[in-house]
């Protein structure tokens, strides 16, 4: 094992270390000599301590307080006892030696005070020696720095004349001016705001009321933030304020009497809006300042207008009319009561005409004013997009923006900064002069914004607009300082289309007034159909012009036209039904002649017009009336009533046709009109109603027929009616057509009895001569002479009338009944079939009556089937 072996060391090896040691030692020595080894220093401390605490015991503790005072009365009598300075009496001896003591032990104190402060400072002598020792070293090193400092601030000098000081200046020169364009532009400023009520007042002189507000506003923020604190524009805030206010007022009385110069301007004027451009300025200028109230001013400016339309034009007409003297009617609604129907009717389609050109006007102008909406929604909702992307720009640039670093030179302004500055102010300038340069600028945001200490981001914002185009072909520009939201701005826009709806009910509910005030009299009641219907018409025409104008129907007049076609329909049905009651009440029940005419209206519902034919003034006097009423080939005996029902159902439909509203109440009235006849034309004739009505003296088998056939024409033409409503009917009303099939059946049934009726005559007649019948010669009998005598009676008054088909139907019905009755009275005689003498008596009487029955013309062919009349043998 290797152990490594330790060098020789000798004394060379500590002189390096002696050599750096010896300087500290030697200072070592001499602080050592100079303060004491601490624990003999303390030791003697202590002692000299205890011993000059013990003296300083002896010192009354009054001396050592720290606000001993001999100019205090009680210090100073502790001190110094009066009792010692008393020299009155026996005692002066005794106070002179206690005076005089006394005074020894204030001297024996101060002795001990003295001695105390002599051994502190000797205990303390060597270390101030020292320090005086060490002030003079100190002397020395300070004269040495400030050498040494004389010469740093020589070079320094030296260096800043020569290096710095010609930069300094420049930066300095370009600080001052730079606070000299920025005084300026201050002073410049304030010229310029000094200038605003003038120049508010120059823009309001030409309604500018748009430009007064935004030149308001601007001032309002360069006081706030560029020269707030202003002495001298201190009031000129609250001024504005006062002048803002009396802006909105003056805009308020602007629109307003723009509303009437537009709205009471010359109909006959062919331009729709007036003053386009003041328009879209006002509605701006309101818009700008929340004045939303502007259309209620001018609905009722609306409302003024359409009143004052119907009185102008009843003036204007009554001023036309000489009949009528204005100096004995005074009221202007009773003159134009006077008005006969021509009149009034052409005074009614003037107001409708104004009306229209009206509504035409109001819509013209509140489009434009809805362009303004819309076109400042748009550009709101521009500028926000644009707000975001800028928004995102800002956040990306300030991520990727480095910091420059600044240095702090003069007067706490920065180097970049300074630069800064300088680079911007002629990009000001040159700002400044393209806004004086440009027309129509207003002073305070052109001045305001030229320097970039004064440029702000509001006011900066109302300088970028953006422009639109009004309909009317007004371009138009939209700031960006509206105050409206887009939720107002949408339900502005709706008042808007709300207030044109508003205005077609105006023109309506005046319309419906005018109408009310002309029918207080029964003026409308009294109208004849075709008056009506032209009323009708016209009224229907003017609600589709404005449905048409505003987008919504108005339903006032509409209403007061049904309320009067109700009144109509009323009246119409109540004279016609009278007018029918009158000729049933007067009918005879014979059989009338046709005229052509009404074989004319017959001729045209054939065709598939069901409406009352034109008059044809010379044809129809040279053709004779017709014996019957030619039907799609067949004939039709009738009375002269039935042809006048006849185009009464026409005059029904036709109403229909004009006017459609009331289709519906003249399906129900038709249908009491043809129930009205039915009823009270079987109780004039069936009922022998006649006979005390008219005077007849019996019903007789002619006008029971007559009857019938009546009917059966109307029963033909029921379902033509019919289908006439159906085809005019809307679908959820087909439930009303029940009627005519109910009518029907009524009809029907009504004709069956009249059927029933004939065959009981006769019924009553074989009953009345069977029953008398003997089986006897001479043959033919008399009975059965009688019964063919009766039965061509009953043929000859039928014949005529009815058609053939109907005629046998109704014989071999009678044929029945007579068979019946024989062959009831040969039972009663126990007349057999047995070929005996009576058996070729009643043979030969049938045989006769067979022979006479199919005699009759139309009966040749009927199937009797005589042998019926025998009972069958047991």
């Amino acid at each position: 094992m290797y152990v490594p072996r330790n060098p020789q060391i000798s004394k060379e090896h500590f002189t390096v270390y002696q050599q750096e040691i010896s300087q500290r030692e030697k200072i070592h020595e001499r602080c050592k000599n100079i303060c004491p080894p601490k624990d003999t220093f303390e030791r003697t401390l202590l002692h000299t301590h205890d011993k000059s605490r013990t003296d300083l015991e002896q010192v009354p503790k009054i001396f050592m307080k720290p606000d001993f005072a001999l100019d205090d009365s009680l210090t100073f009598n502790s001190v110094l006892p009066w009792s010692h300075f008393n020299t009155a009496g026996g005692k002066g001896n005794r106070d002179a030696a206690s005076s005089k003591l006394l005074q020894e032990k204030l001297s024996h104190y101060l002795d001990i005070v003295e001695v105390n402060i002599a051994h502190q400072i000797s205990l303390r002598s060597e270390a101030f020696f020292h320090a005086m020792t060490s002030q003079h070293e100190l002397q020395d090193y300070l004269k040495k720095t400030s050498q040494a400092v004389k010469m740093l601030r020589d070079k320094i000098a030296q260096i800043d004349k020569v290096m710095c000081e010609g930069s300094l200046h420049i930066l300095r020169l370009a600080l001052t001016r730079n606070n000299c364009v920025k005084v300026y532009n201050k002073l410049k400023l304030m010229a310029t705001v000094h200038q605003t009520q003038p120049t508010v007042q120059v823009l309001l002189s030409t309604s500018e009321f748009v430009g007064a507000l935004d030149l308001i506003a601007t001032t309002q923020e360069v006081l706030q933030q560029e020269l707030q604190g202003i002495h001298s524009f201190r009031h000129l805030g609250s001024q504005l304020c006062e002048l803002e206010k009396l802006i909105d007022k003056m805009m308020i009385a602007e629109f307003s009497t723009y509303s009437h110069s537009d709205l009471n301007r010359p109909l006959e004027d062919d331009c729709q809006v007036l003053e386009e451009e003041r328009l879209v300025s006002l509605v701006f200028g309101l818009l700008k300042q929340r004045k939303l109230n502007f259309l209620e001013i001018y609905g009722e400016k609306m409302i003024i207008t359409a009143k004052n339309i119907i009185k102008q034009c009843v003036i204007n007409k009554v001023s036309q009319i000489e009949e009528i003297d204005t100096d004995v009617v005074v009221k202007l609604a009773d003159q134009m009561r006077m008005l006969n129907f021509p009149q009034w009717f052409e005074l009614l389609k003037d107001i409708f005409s104004k009306f229209t050109i009206f509504l035409q006007r109001v819509k013209a102008t509140l489009n434009i004013i809805h362009s303004v909406v819309l076109s400042v929604l748009d550009k709101n909702q521009r500028t926000r997009e644009l707000e975001e992307i800028s928004q995102q720009k800002n956040a990306a640039k300030d991520n990727t923006l480095d910091t420059e670093v600044a240095y702090l030179i003069h007067e706490g302004m920065f180097i970049s900064d300074a630069f800064t500055e300088g680079e911007l102010t002629p990009v000001a300038v040159d700002t400044t002069s393209q806004r004086n340069a440009s027309p129509n600028s207003e002073p305070c945001s052109s001045d305001s914004v030229s320097e970039p200490e004064c440029t702000t981001d509001s006011s900066s914002s109302k300088e970028q607009t953006a422009s639109s185009a009004i309909p009317g072909g007004v371009d138009i520009l939209v700031s960006e300082d509206m105050r409206l939201t887009d939720s107002e701005l949408g339900k502005l826009a709706n008042n808007i289309q709300e207030l044109l709806y508003s205005a077609s009910d105006i023109c309506h509910d005046r319309a419906v007034k005018f109408l009310m005030s002309r029918a207080k009299d029964g003026f409308l009641e009294k109208l004849n159909s075709m008056e009506f219907i032209t009323l009708s018409r016209l009224m229907e025409t003017f609600i589709l012009d404005t449905e048409q104008i505003c987008g919504r129907k108005s339903m006032s007049l509409l209403g007061a036209l049904q309320s009067q076609a109700n009144k109509f329909v009323n009246r119409f049905h109540e004279e016609r039904k009278t007018k029918l009651s009158l000729l049933l009440d007067n009918e005879r029940w014979k059989q009338a002649d046709v005229p052509a005419e009404f074989q004319d209206l017959v001729d045209s519902i054939s065709d598939g017009k069901i409406a009352l034919p034109e008059k044809k003034s010379g044809a129809t006097e040279e053709r004779k009336p017709a014996e019957v009423l030619i039907v799609e080939g067949q004939q039709y005996a009738v009375v002269g009533t039935v042809l006048l029902l006849i185009r009464i159902i026409l005059e029904y439909c036709q109403c229909v046709d004009n006017i459609p509203s009331v289709t519906t109440d003249m399906l129900t009235r038709l249908s009491d009109l043809l129930k009205y006849f039915n009823s009270r034309s079987c109780q004039l004739v069936l009922g022998a109603g006649a006979l005390q009505v008219v005077g007849l003296k019996t019903i007789t088998t002619k006008n029971l027929a007559l009857s019938s056939r009546c009917l059966q024409l109307i029963v033909h033409y029921i379902p033509v009616i019919r289908a006439h409503f159906e085809a005019r009917l809307p679908p959820k009303q087909y439930s009303m057509l029940r009627h005519f099939d109910h009518i029907t059946k009524d009809y029907h049934d009504h004709i069956a009895e009249i059927s029933a009726k004939l065959v009981a005559i006769m019924d009553s007649l074989f009953d009345k001569l069977l029953s008398k019948y003997e089986v006897k010669a001479p043959v033919p009998s008399a009975c059965f002479r009688n019964i063919c005598k009766q039965m061509t009676k009953m043929h000859e008054a039928i014949f005529d009338l009815l058609p053939e088909e109907q005629t046998q139907m109704l014989f071999l019905r009678i044929n029945a009944s007579y068979k019946l009755h024989l062959k009831k009275q040969l039972s009663h005689l126990n007349v057999i079939n047995d070929g005996g003498p009576q058996n070729g008596l009643v043979t030969a009487d049938v045989a006769f009556y067979t022979g006479n029955l199919q005699a009759l013309k139309g009966l040749k062919d009927l199937d009797l089937n005589m042998a019926e009349i025998w009972e069958q043998k047991r």
